[in-house]
């Protein structure tokens, strides 16, 4: 055999060490855990045959505690580009059966080198995490490396789209990465994030909890709202991921994927004419008013387990990517509170830094009172949605469906936070308040007076209630004024959408020139 054909045999080789990572054994219990690999999982996302792996055979340089002898090929992360659906993406995937996957100096350059392509080439980057957190062994060197990749996480952002993946451990510093991208999926039963551990948490404060409930998927979708998504197996994960890439674009210079679409522009849906309820304090379903106006009836929901009383996600009209926000009636009466108003906020500010239409469907009868809420700066909270819809400047329209009140009138996409076209249905009900509440303060002294004399104060109130809905409680107030475009009939919002999207496609708005804004937080 030539010399050179003992190198390439010697490449082949390599390679195929490099492949296995920590090993046959460590590989099989990956899989006892239910766990795929590092390389099964970039297999699974990626279109078949088109990942490019960089930095195969890169090493460690530690030698503490015995580390020289603890040498693997790629060094526990597994890093490259591929394409999802034909469109380039970049990735890396931390490899759990290497040093269970503990980030090391070595590691951060590999994963900082793909950030950096991506951001040339203009190309999301999706972070599959299955770590032990920082390289103990390493000290300063591996908290360095997490720095440089929180770095580019941040120099990224609203740049490129950022997804991670949490198929494992993530704890202490490494959470951050995943809290810095734009949207964030955990396994359930398998995955975890949290700051410190629960023996931590006991030593400190006494309190005796479990990984799953100090930091678990349910954990996070529900309370934290931390993960945008949960998946009960790795093939759901990157089926979602998939579908999540489908509605955005690859960077900020770009629009989302154009869909064909045969579901036609004009279809009308009568049962948006009936779906108000005729009592005011009667909910309905949210989802069904959404799934009748989008294409095909596709909604793709970011957090459905958190702040139920407010609906993100995105959706098509005509084939075009749309993102959407709704109030929830059949949730809280759909309020908005210091959960809802995060959670919609920064979805605003993410489609705004896309490029991605926003749609709003507004039925909030005001913000949810109580110290728990103020004490948890409510204000604050509010402003951040506030800021974000007078903050966009992508195209927005806005539907009113029902209640608008109040300051929670206001945050949700009004004429005045420059929403381009604002549409409203018969039944919108647009005040500083209900009937009832606005009576009371009023009338007091009426009503107090009337009761002093014996007289009937609850008919006096009806008919005071009657006479504020009448003048108030509709949307012609404001569209006489021109804050509501046009008042439209439900069945068609759909088309009305549609045609609105297409006259805003050539929309320019700028905002004045500032290094950045200081959004309340």
């Amino acid at each position: 055999m030539s010399k050179q054909l003992e190198k390439i045999k010697q490449l082949i080789e390599n390679r195929e060490k490099a492949r296995i990572g920590g090993g046959e054994k460590a590989i099989i219990k990956q899989h006892e855990r239910g766990k795929y690999t590092a390389r099964e999982r970039i297999d699974m996302l990626l279109d078949e045959g088109s990942f490019e792996e960089y930095d195969m055979f890169k090493l460690h340089r530690c030698t503490n505690f015995g580390m020289d002898k603890k040498q693997y090929l790629g060094d526990g992360v597994v890093t490259g580009s591929g394409t999802i659906d034909g469109r380039l993406v970049f990735i890396f995937a931390q490899d759990f059966t290497v040093n269970g996957g503990s980030l090391s100096e070595t590691m951060s350059q590999k994963i900082c080198k793909i950030m950096d392509m991506a951001m040339k080439m203009g190309a999301p980057v999706i972070g599959i995490n299955d770590s032990g957190g920082a390289r103990i062994q390493e000290g300063i060197c591996a908290l360095a490396g997490f720095a440089e990749i929180f770095e580019r996480n941040i120099l990224a952002s609203g740049v490129i789209p950022q997804i991670s993946g949490i198929f494992g451990p993530c704890a202490g510093g490494s959470v951050y990465s995943p809290a810095l991208t734009d949207f964030t999926l955990m396994m359930e039963n398998t995955s975890y994030m949290f700051l410190t551990g629960p023996k931590v948490v006991k030593t400190v404060t006494g309190e005796d909890i479990d990984q799953e409930h100090l930091g678990g998927a349910s954990v996070h979708a529900t309370k934290s709202g931390v993960t945008h998504f949960t998946a009960s197996t790795e093939e759901e994960a990157m089926q979602m991921i998939k579908t999540l890439l489908s509605y955005i674009p690859s960077n900020n210079m770009e629009t989302a994927p154009r869909k064909a679409c045969n579901d036609p522009i004009d279809r009308k849906e009568d049962i948006l004419n009936e779906i108000i309820p005729e009592n005011p304090n009667e909910a309905y379903n949210m989802y069904k008013v959404i799934g009748s106006v989008v294409d095909d009836g596709e909604f793709f929901e970011i957090q459905p387990k958190f702040a139920k009383n407010i609906i993100i996600g995105f959706a098509r009209f005509n084939g075009q990517s749309v993102g959407i926000v709704a109030n929830q009636p059949s949730c809280y009466a759909g309020v908005l509170d210091v959960n809802a108003s995060r959670k919609g906020a920064r979805f605003v500010r993410f489609c705004d830094a896309f490029n991605i239409p926003i749609v709003s469907f507004v039925d909030v009868p005001g913000f949810l009172p109580g110290t728990g809420q103020e004490y948890n700066a409510v204000i604050l909270h509010g402003a951040q949605l506030l800021y974000a819809y007078g903050e966009a400047t992508v195209p927005k329209i806005t539907i009113t469906l029902r209640k608008s009140y109040g300051g929670s009138h206001i945050v949700m996409g009004c004429k005045q936070l420059r929403s381009d076209l604002n549409y409203a249905w018969p039944s919108a009900e647009i005040a500083v308040m209900g009937a009832s509440g606005a009576v009371a303060v009023l009338c007091a002294r009426e009503a107090k007076a009337k009761k002093e004399a014996g007289e009937d104060v609850n008919a006096f109130l009806a008919e005071k209630e009657e006479e504020y809905t009448e003048m108030f409680a509709n949307p012609y107030q404001a569209a006489k004024y021109g804050y509501i475009d046009d008042v439209i009939e439900p069945r068609n919002t759909r088309f009305r959408i549609c045609r609105g999207l297409a006259q805003l496609a050539t929309k320019r708005e700028s905002l004045p020139a500032k290094k950045h804004g200081n959004i309340p937080m």
